[in-house]
């Protein structure tokens, strides 16, 4: 999706009311036992190669014998504005979009973005974030730590990566920044897909003149979360 980037607080305060709102009716609400699934919302903003990614994700789980459904949400499409993309892969999937609470993983590769998508984060979500913040016309950028300290309200379980700053530092690009931080995830076993299944699906996703840049990526993922 994408959107204006002018409005991150008023929906960031948007995200905290409605999440208090979905607690609230969830406990009054006797839920059938539905089939387990995992949700990645990836945030970011226009150029960040979000579409790639969900490429990437949705092709691994495939190749992992998974079923696997993506929403691609567009609105203002320019370079630049903020982007949101979903996906959900297990067993058995009927939708992609991820309800109010109920992601498993956020990929943020731009770190004022996430604050929007704390509207899927619960005590159970996990943060992957770049430290990168793009400046919004009009507006001083927010710091890390006062996103931080939001985005605490919702999970304790946020980590923040340079991966601009490894990527132009070792594979002199931060182009593929997502994709480290997408390679990263699977080392760390945040997402429940094996880092040679993504791999696989970066060879078959990726362009054949920017495949030997995404390996290395892959590769440097691999060293740096075996450092950890």
């Amino acid at each position: 999706m994408y959107s204006s980037r002018c409005d991150l607080n008023e929906l960031y305060l948007n995200s905290v009311y409605m999440a208090k709102i979905t607690k609230k009716i969830a406990k009054k609400v006797i839920k059938e036992p539905e089939q387990k699934t995992f949700g990645v919302v990836i945030v970011g903003t226009g150029g960040q190669g979000l579409i790639t990614l969900l490429e990437i994700l949705s092709d691994a789980a495939v190749k992992q014998g998974l079923d696997a459904k993506t929403s691609e949400l567009h609105g203002l499409s320019q370079r630049g504005g903020s982007v949101e993309v979903h996906i959900k892969f297990g067993q058995q999937v009927f939708s992609p979009l991820i309800g109010a609470q109920k992601a498993d993983l956020i990929v943020g590769l731009e770190m004022q973005e996430c604050l929007k998508a704390a509207y899927f984060a619960s005590p159970l979500t996990k943060f992957l974030i770049n430290k990168l913040a793009v400046v919004i016309p009009g507006k001083a950028p927010l710091t890390e730590e006062e996103i931080v300290k939001n985005l605490k309200k919702f999970t304790k379980s946020i980590e923040m990566v340079d991966a601009n700053g490894i990527c132009a530092r070792e594979l002199g690009t931060p182009v593929v920044s997502g994709i480290f931080l997408l390679c990263l995830a699977a080392f760390k076993m945040m997402i429940p897909l094996a880092p040679e299944t993504i791999l696989e699906a970066i060879k078959s996703s990726v362009a054949p003149k920017h495949l030997e840049l995404n390996i290395k990526t892959w590769e440097l993922a691999k060293q740096i979360a075996g450092q950890e």
